[in-house]
């Protein structure tokens, strides 16, 4: 069946001039654009035209009702006042506009803080908001007057830091759920930097929100300043903006009303002219964006285990020995990967099972580099391609892992950047680390997307993501994993968000990736029949910890662990008997908080004795090389019907 082809609409209306066309076609935009057209074209040219009428006096015309000669009145020197509020809307919105820029500019360093300077100065800025949002705008913009003095340019600042606070707290807020998708995982590995990942990544996909507010800020920086030089802290004479004329107005409200209310109307409708073009801004804008660089995780050197080999460099693309992650907590540090060690040599393929919480991902996250603060990693032996990632350059780290590892994670979705066409983000690893130019960059993106069986890849390299199907996205996914020389896939539960059809087209490409390019392959997954068929060996991962390494082809048979027995048996196939339950391990995986003594398996354990309860058993290795954490493994071998029949129907 021939593929759908793509809609024609998305396609036609992706170019910033169609776009803006569209919101120009609606009546928020339209009006949007009008006002505030018209508002600045009014602030340019009516200093020119009107300002010597605005500044004439006339003793003979004081105070004066509207007429037709003067349709505002006049003021106590007999000045023209709708002239004269004219006139001060330059002045109006060139402070609200500087105004506005402290805001934004402050604010995005406070709230961006965490990406740009790491999490230390990330908790001391947003200590700071959080003190200052705790107090009324209009409280600090007071304070900040009198800190700054009387006048314009005190006003600018107070205004501007006043209001920092706030678009700060609302940076942190979309930043923090930007910042933990995939595709900023993968810029990483890439060795994007911080600046970079900021500036492609994050504001790209927060820019909307981010516009919208800064518009708002700009209306509300107008009442602000209307409102200080109502107060006499603002602008002084013989300057004027419309503040200062509300509170030359208002001392005649009684006799002359209309003196207070032309420039608070004038105010109001200037801060709505902002507010409608934020709205349509949001719609209509495209951001462009550089590069930058950001430091890789740390990994802190661990003492090797006791017994534990030195192997000699160069036989493994990955070496692994005793990897830990902590995480702080409240009441002491949680421990979720303890005591990880395994190798992956060159074409060889290596799953990593086991119950959701068990560390699988973040066994394979920490090899990768991509765990940060607060978490704390450390080994006693950690090489990628016989380079020890433990010392050396963070520099040459970040290249090496960059055109060497990729990734492939779970939702397809999340692991590309929405805001950026695929092509372009798998040019940037090419252009990155391999120096080409955006050309070549872009015809070795369009040259991967076919290697991994994207049709009509030129055309699919000008596509956003969400124009590619689930499938698609994967395979893409990968097409950006080699747009290097990967010697190593980390493949995150690749195959969990598509259909089973899908499903097998995405592990027979990894299958043939790894077998054309002698590439190994780490396969996380929670689906024991996958890891059977893809995988040469198996690591079976519980409560943080390895509990046993066999091959692929003992599985089913040889496993000597109760619970590896117990995740084969719970797995239904043809000869599963359709009048009883399915099949279910009893009981729930372990918090890693609350960990039980001996070992973590004991609760649900068939075979579980009062050592099993007391000590941890040690992951031992026997004359085959296959490895088991199992007091009672070879009782395991033996008992094989019942621990099978345990896991099966447990739950009855």
């Amino acid at each position: 069946m021939a593929a759908s082809p793509a809609p024609a609409r998305p396609a036609r209306w992706s170019t910033p001039g169609r776009r803006w066309f569209a919101v120009l076609r609606t009546p928020v935009g339209a009006c949007a654009c009008v006002a505030l057209l018209a508002l600045l074209v009014l602030a340019v040219i009516a200093p020119l035209l009107w300002s010597a009428k605005a500044n004439q006096t006339d003793i003979a015309a004081m105070l004066q009702g509207p007429s037709a000669q003067h349709w505002a009145g006049t003021d106590n020197l007999g000045r023209d006042i709708f002239t004269r509020v004219l006139v001060a809307t330059r002045l109006s919105v060139e402070l609200a506009l500087l105004a506005t820029v402290i805001t934004v500019v402050t604010g995005l360093l406070l709230g961006t803080a965490g990406v740009i300077a790491g999490r230390r100065v990330a908790r001391i800025a947003t200590a700071v908001v959080n003190i200052a949002v705790a107090f009324p705008a209009l409280l600090l913009a007071l304070f900040f007057a009198v800190i700054f003095g009387v006048g314009a340019q005190g006003a600018v600042l107070a205004i501007g830091f006043a209001g920092a606070p706030e678009f700060a707290r609302l940076a942190q807020t979309l930043v923090a759920g930007v910042e933990q998708r995939d595709y900023v995982a993968a810029a990483r590995i890439a060795g994007v930097g911080r600046v970079q990942i900021l500036v492609r990544h994050v504001l790209p996909n927060i820019g909307e929100a981010l516009i919208v507010n800064a518009a708002i800020g700009a209306g509300s920086a107008l009442l602000a300043f209307a409102g200080l030089s109502f107060l006499g802290l603002g602008v002084q004479a013989p300057d004027y903006d419309w503040g200062k004329l509300l509170g030359d107005g208002l001392a005649g409200i009684y006799g002359q009303p209309i003196a207070a209310l032309v420039p608070g109307v004038a105010v109001i409708l200037a801060g709505l002219a902002f507010n409608l073009f934020g709205e349509a801004l949001a719609k209509g804008i495209g951001l462009t964006t550089t590069l930058g660089r950001v430091p890789l995780g740390r990994i802190r050197q661990r003492p090797a285990p006791a017994g534990t080999a030195e192997p000699a460099p160069g036989e493994a693309v990955l070496d692994v020995a005793d990897l830990v992650v902590t995480v702080p907590a409240q009441d002491a540090p949680i421990r979720p990967v303890r005591g990880v060690s395994f190798r992956i040599g060159r074409a060889e393929a290596v799953g990593v099972v086991g119950e959701s919480g068990a560390g699988k991902s973040l066994t394979a996250l920490a090899a990768a580099r991509l765990v940060e603060e607060p978490a704390r990693v450390e080994a006693a032996r950690l090489r990628f391609l016989g380079t020890d990632l433990l010392s050396g350059s963070p520099r040459a780290h970040r290249r090496l892992l960059g055109t060497n590892l990729a990734v492939v994670f779970q939702d397809p979705m999340t692991s590309f950047n929405p805001t950026r066409r695929v092509g372009r983000q798998l040019a940037e690893v090419a252009r990155r680390h391999g120096g080409l130019s955006r050309s070549a960059a872009l015809a070795r993106a369009v040259d991967r997307l076919r290697a991994v069986r994207v049709p009509a890849a030129q055309r699919r390299a000008n596509q956003y993501p969400h124009e590619f199907s689930g499938g698609m996205r994967q395979r893409a996914m990968i097409g950006m994993g080699l747009m290097g020389k990967p010697a190593l896939i980390i493949a995150d539960e690749p195959t969990t968000a598509l259909d089973v059809t899908v499903q097998r087209q995405v592990l027979d490409l990894l299958q043939s990736i790894r077998r054309d390019d002698a590439v190994a392959l780490l396969l996380i997954s929670h689906d024991v029949a996958v890891i059977r068929q893809v995988c040469d060996r198996v690591l079976v991962m519980y409560a943080g910890r390895i509990v046993e390494d066999l091959p692929a082809a003992d599985l089913v048979t040889g496993a000597r662990h109760p619970y590896t027995r117990a995740l084969v048996a719970a797995v239904p196939d043809m000869h599963t008997d359709l009048d009883r339950p399915l099949a279910a391990i009893p009981g729930h995986a372990p918090d890693p908080a609350r960990l039980p003594d001996g070992c973590a398996f004991a609760p649900r354990c068939p075979l579980a004795t009062d050592l099993c309860r007391t000590e941890e058993p040690p992951l031992d290795t026997d004359e085959r090389g296959r490895r088991v954490a199992c007091w009672h493994a070879d009782a395991a071998g033996l008992a094989a019907p019942e621990v099978m029949t345990m896991g099966r129907h447990g739950h009855e």
